[in-house]
């Protein structure tokens, strides 16, 4: 199970349009999931559509934007999912990797994630 991580959401095309929230660092969700009307109180817009497996099985649609996300001084422009009330609200693996973060599962919290550079 993951751990709560302070963050700021900010509009990439209007950065004065700022949320902090505490989101749920979850390595098994590939996109942040955040709720449809934090975004829209960002004027995030939808961009696209994704499909989800839900834990029973069922597939749900949601749609998707781009958000800029800051955790710890560290920015981004990620993937975020419009979630609903069901949807629990998490930081998800993707976003993690662009940030050059990673859960230590041990202490529970952040830290710098080993980037590698292919070389010739």
């Amino acid at each position: 199970m993951g751990f709560k991580v302070k963050v700021k959401l900010r509009n990439i095309h209007f950065p004065e349009l700022e949320l902090a929230a505490e989101l749920l660092a979850d390595t098994g969700a590939i996109y942040t999931v955040l709720r449809r009307e934090k975004l829209e109180r960002l004027r995030i817009e939808p961009r696209g559509k994704r499909r989800f497996k839900t834990a029973d099985g069922r597939i749900s649609e949601r749609d998707i934007g781009v958000s800029e996300i800051e955790v710890g001084g560290q920015r981004t422009y990620s993937t975020v999912v419009f979630g609903e009330e069901s949807d629990a609200e998490v930081l998800g693996l993707t976003t993690l990797e662009e940030l050059g973060l990673q859960v230590d599962p041990v202490s529970g919290e952040l830290k710098p994630l080993e980037l590698l550079l292919l070389r010739f």
